[in-house]
């Protein structure tokens, strides 16, 4: 015997009635201490690589070296994307998690 339409549409919208909440396990302030120190390590690797790659670039076209002003070009831009991205880590979650609570 088939199960109607309806009710299957109804199966698949079933909801769980779970919620991201803090405080819930012991140990989230030592997460959230661990992260922070894992996202200001990787802050001040970006701004010794940006200042890496600044300095390939700036001896590659004092030089004459193309390859190396490309790749410290190269480096600067990946070093920019990459503070972007730490910077922006916390806002980012929090965007894409509160358009993802919307979804019914």
């Amino acid at each position: 015997m088939s199960v109607p339409l309806a009710d299957r549409v109804i199966q698949l919208a079933y909801d769980p009635g779970i919620s991201p909440q803090g405080g819930g396990l012991p140990g989230l302030a030592v997460l959230k201490n661990v992260v922070n120190s894992i996202n200001m390590f990787g802050i001040i690797a970006v701004v010794g690589a940006l200042a890496v790659s600044l300095g390939v670039w700036a001896w590659g076209h004092h030089t004459g070296g193309h390859q190396a002003e490309a790749n410290g070009k190269k480096g600067a831009v990946v070093a920019a994307g990459a503070a972007l991205g730490l910077g922006a880590a916390n806002g980012i979650v929090a965007f894409f998690s509160g358009l993802g609570s919307q979804v019914h």
